[in-house]
């Protein structure tokens, strides 16, 4: 309830129910507040006119005309407002053109074409270009830890990808395909020294430049897909799973208690565990017939493989142990392609809101409306972060 409501209505009665004397005038005894919040119908868009006056110089007779605001470059435009609602309705929350033009009428009172929406997102993109990216590029190759992961998006009905890179303040996606130059495009990774969280796609580890981190959260769900399917044959598999998740307990209590290491003989001990668990699993399954033994073999072998990716998290506590982050910030391409109908319409479409997406992802892990930073981006230019991470 607030203290202060827009209307008060006085609820007073006039008679006694009983004996049907005139209660006017008797003191009130007591009040009980009730309130009804409510939306009213949208007022019309205000409209301002610029009258530009040109006057001739009795002196010199030349024409002067008056000053125009630069906001005002044609005959008739919509103001930052809408265009900033606009591009929030499709890539803040994540509505179809035609819908967003839709709820622009009905809600703002302001009626435009899907042909102008589309347009809005692709102006957004093209002054985000300008600052925006270039600086989150800039600070996210500064940081000790980055999350990556890549989503599939079909446009103009062809299979792409949207890449991501990302921390708890910042984010970049870009699209493209999934091989390596396409993954190098974001103008991220090219040269990264730090640690990138990821999951176990091969198209990452031509970045030898940074130390891996494999996602801790997608090898629990191998494992556990496998012990379900042979409890008893695969048990490898939660015994493993077991030493993953009680590693990744250890680390957080070191981390919480404000400790970069954890103990040599914790350490000692999670690595004998891993190494017993994988042996097992590669000796359990590599005499054994059928797809199932065949493909455990593999996952085992994998983890003999990779143990130094895998745990990186128990070797640096700086490192997460999973890469829910990256795969957070990726999602809304995931919803905006569901409410779409699975696709986007052209390419450019899409790759227009992977750069407007980036911006109100990073805006609001910095605790900034979206409305606010799109009004801004059309007026004054695109907020910038201004670090990696807040002091």
């Amino acid at each position: 309830m607030v203290d202060d409501p827009d209307e008060t209505v006085i609820c007073d009665p006039p008679l006694c129910g009983d004996c049907g004397t005139d209660l006017s005038g008797v003191p009130v005894a007591s009040t009980t507040r009730r309130q009804v919040t409510d939306v009213i119908v949208p007022p019309p868009p205000r409209v301002t006119e610029y009258l530009i006056f040109t006057r001739v110089c009795p002196c010199c007779a030349t024409a002067q005309t008056g000053p125009v605001p630069a906001g005002v470059p044609a005959r008739a435009q919509y103001g930052p407002g809408v265009l900033a609602r606009a591009a929030e309705l499709l890539c803040g929350h994540y509505l179809p053109v035609a819908r967003a033009t839709g709820l622009m009428a009905s809600m703002l009172g302001v009626a435009v074409s899907t042909g102008f929406m589309a347009g809005v997102r692709a102006r957004a993109a093209r002054l985000l270009e300008i600052s925006f990216l270039p600086r989150v590029r800039e600070l996210l190759r500064k940081v000790g830890v980055l999350h990556v992961d890549e989503t599939p998006a079909r446009a103009d009905g062809a299979l792409g990808y949207v890449h991501v890179a990302a921390t708890e303040f910042l984010t970049a996606m870009h699209t493209g395909g999934r091989s390596k130059a396409d993954i190098d495009a974001g103008q991220v990774l090219p040269g990264y020294t730090g640690t990138i969280v990821r999951d176990g796609y091969a198209g990452y580890v031509h970045l030898i430049d940074a130390h891996h981190a494999w996602c801790g959260a997608h090898l629990i769900r191998d494992l556990a897909a496998f012990h379900r399917a042979d409890p008893d044959a695969q048990m490898w598999a939660a015994a493993m799973a077991n030493t993953l998740t009680d590693a990744h307990h250890r680390a957080g209590a070191a981390r919480a208690a404000g400790h970069d290491t954890l103990d040599p003989e914790v350490l000692l001990g999670i690595r004998r565990r891993y190494r017993g668990a994988l042996y097992a699993g590669i000796s359990d399954n590599r005499d054994r017939a059928g797809p199932l033994a065949r493909d455990a073999h593999t996952l085992a072998r994998r983890f003999r493989d990779h143990e130094d990716m895998i745990l990186r998290f128990v070797v640096d506590l700086a490192v997460p142990w999973t890469n829910n982050q990256a795969e957070r910030d990726v999602r809304p391409v995931k919803i905006q392609q569901r409410t779409s109908g699975g696709c986007w319409r052209t390419l450019a479409g899409l790759a227009d809101f992977a750069v407007v997406a980036s911006y109100l992802s990073t805006a609001t892990k910095w605790g900034l409306g979206s409305y606010d930073v799109l009004t801004q981006l059309f007026t004054a230019g695109a907020w910038l972060p201004p670090a990696a991470a807040p002091c």
